[in-house]
């Protein structure tokens, strides 16, 4: 991982990171997305995550690999301490360090805001497939998360039914 800088996100890095989303959008079910976004519209989220939460990046050798963002879990004064967790690598750097070092990081920095609690909400399936797997699940145990609950068949992708679950792990 000494390699691996991280930093953090800016506007400008818009059109690189939809790339890395765009694979997903189209070739998986790991986001439950199903249009790409313009990249005007990416550079958008960028924005707004960055007016209250961290937005961070990977970089190997100049290029980004990855990246991860907070954003609010519920919105009422009572959960701030809580924060939604989100992630994405580049399907080439897949098992490489990049996601650990970018939750590490993630997780940080909302601690030092006072978050406590970290969540992922995160595709899930009965069956792998060759849309979906678990590694998502299995990245974020790796990471110290627990599972909190799922969400049976309450999304469709590519003409099938996908649950999803909520992780959770104390960071504060």
């Amino acid at each position: 991982m000494a390699d691996i800088e991280i930093r953090t996100a800016t506007p400008f890095d818009a059109e690189e990171l939809l790339g890395i989303y765009s694979y997903y959008i189209i070739n998986t079910a790991v986001t439950y997305e199903i249009d790409v976004p313009s990249a005007e519209d990416f550079r958008r989220r960028i924005e707004k995550t960055l007016k209250k939460y961290p937005y961070i990046v990977a970089e190997r050798d100049g290029r980004i690999t990855g990246y991860a963002y907070a954003g609010v879990f519920k919105d009422r004064a009572a959960y701030e301490r809580s924060a939604e967790t989100s992630i994405y690598v580049d399907v080439n750097e897949k098992r490489h360090g990049t996601g650990t070092a970018l939750y590490r990081e993630l997780e940080k920095r909302l601690a030092d805001m006072g978050v406590r609690n970290a969540y992922a909400c995160i595709a899930s399936t009965d069956k792998d497939d060759e849309y979906l797997n678990h590694d998502s699940i299995r990245f974020h145990e790796k990471q110290g998360y627990t599972l909190v609950g799922t969400f049976h068949k309450c999304a469709e992708k590519f003409g099938r039914d996908y649950d999803m679950v909520w992780m959770e792990k104390i960071i504060g």
